[in-house]
């Protein structure tokens, strides 16, 4: 379960929204139940599938509101990472044999995953980061996992250090961030080499510390990268938890960036001067039993 929930210091008259968080249907995840709810009750409301294929909801609420939930809940079967694709010549062959210009008329789908953004990403601190990683011949898998360590290991997590806006280039400097960052970084590196990556959002199971019980309400929204093989395959990993994302991993979307898929996006009309915002995500297997929310929310979601 998603839950944002929005509270102002005046009366909202009007509220426009689209949100991403509904969990998509893949090969290796299916989305046994989904809904998105909205309080109070939108007077228009709509859904459809955006040009990434991710599924997107719109809402207006024209009652007037001084606080707006959104809540999601879905039931995902998810399974084990494919190790078939991992094991494939593309994966252990040369990683500039991924290029999809390396590729033909192959790689054109995922050309448009190589381009840098803008205003660019790909700098020089970027550049000498990735070609330290991606030296030449190495086999794809195995510079995707230094990748994914080296950025574990060399930035730090702290939240709250930086925000949607902040740039790779400020993360690089700094040396922390968040699970955004992280993945903005190794899409940045990525794309620096001439290799197709893109941004991927969801949620990701989290243990609870040895000897204690788990902690309804603590998980957060949750982001990595994803890297293009010939043969149309896409590689995920998570540079926040050092590792290859598997079946504790729900994906929500994709695109070439968060900006592509963000969890929520709106305007409001109003008077107010000040606002609030309260996250909070419980993801637990089937059959476990939800308890009480945190005392204290959780801020934004990193």
């Amino acid at each position: 379960m998603h839950r944002t929930r929005y509270t102002y210091d005046d009366v909202v008259s009007s509220s426009y929204g689209r949100c991403y968080l509904t969990p998509r249907d893949l090969p290796g995840q299916r989305v046994l139940d989904a809904e998105v709810r909205i309080d109070p009750e939108p007077d228009d409301w709509s859904t459809g599938v955006d040009v990434y294929g991710n599924s997107d909801s719109y809402f207006h609420v024209r009652s007037t509101h001084e606080a707006l939930t959104v809540t999601a809940t879905s039931v995902v079967e998810v399974d084990p990472t494919d190790a078939g694709v991992l094991l494939s010549p593309a994966a252990l062959g040369p990683w500039e044999q991924a290029r999809p210009a390396a590729v033909g008329i192959e790689g054109a789908a995922a050309t448009e995953y190589v381009l840098d953004l803008y205003p660019p990403e790909i700098t020089a601190a970027v550049r000498e980061y990735a070609g330290d990683v991606f030296t030449p011949g190495r086999p794809m898998i195995e510079a995707v996992t230094d990748l994914t360590a080296r950025i574990h290991r060399d930035f730090d997590y702290k939240s709250g250090s930086t925000a949607i806006s902040t740039r790779v280039d400020t993360v690089m400097e700094r040396r922390m961030g968040v699970c955004q960052d992280f993945a903005r970084v190794a899409i940045a590196c990525l794309r620096s080499v001439g290799l197709a990556a893109r941004y991927e959002s969801g949620y990701l199971a989290t243990d609870p510390p040895p000897g204690r019980e788990r902690i309804f309400g603590a998980d957060a929204s949750h982001a990595w990268a994803a890297v293009w093989l010939p043969g149309d395959h896409w590689v995920a990993f998570d540079p926040t938890n050092d590792k290859l994302v598997d079946e504790r991993h729900v994906t929500v979307a994709w695109g070439r960036d968060y900006d592509d898929i963000p969890p929520l996006r709106g305007v409001i009309y109003t008077e107010s001067k000040k606002s609030r915002i309260d996250v909070s995500v419980d993801v637990s297997p089937i059959g476990d039993t939800p308890g009480p929310e945190p005392e204290t929310p959780i801020g934004v979601t990193d």
